[in-house]
């Protein structure tokens, strides 16, 4: 395993930067049926603004604000939201993912359609984010000492 190098600067800039990347992963989930990104861009900046701690400041130190087992569950949460959006549109008599027949989301087939995407792209992200951390925690486990 690769010695952790103490340095103010980069130790300083990570804890700037995570809270910013985490609102812009945010945005990008909530906007991508609007703009370019969407659940796995969203869901790949909130595995890096995850990862880039467990870089700086030592993976142990880092796990005990977000563990492997916390990030399994996310995905595993992630697929479940994605999962459950599909099949209510078989159960409310349309087809897998079809958002127009979820009559539980609102009145009007636009604002279904506007919330089933958000939930769909929300599980995307959660599911995204754990998965690549938990490949990234599994990986640095894996690795051989040098």
């Amino acid at each position: 395993m690769i010695d952790r190098h103490p340095s103010v600067i980069v130790d300083t800039v990570t804890r700037l930067a995570v809270p910013f990347l985490q609102m812009f992963a945010l945005y990008v989930i909530a906007h991508g049926h609007y703009s370019p990104g969407g659940g796995f861009q969203g869901g790949v900046l909130l595995a890096m603004s995850t990862v880039l701690p467990r870089i700086v400041f030592g993976a142990e130190a880092s796990r005990q604000q977000f563990s492997t087992r916390t990030a399994l569950t996310m995905a595993g949460i992630g697929v479940l939201i994605y999962y459950l959006t599909g099949v209510f549109g078989i159960v409310y008599g349309g087809s897998f993912l079809d958002y127009g027949v979820l009559g539980f989301l609102g009145e009007e087939p636009a604002v279904r359609r506007y919330l089933a995407i958000l939930l769909v792209e929300t599980g995307i992200g959660l599911g995204v984010w754990g998965a690549l951390v938990t490949v990234y925690d599994q990986l640095l486990d894996g690795a051989s000492p040098e």
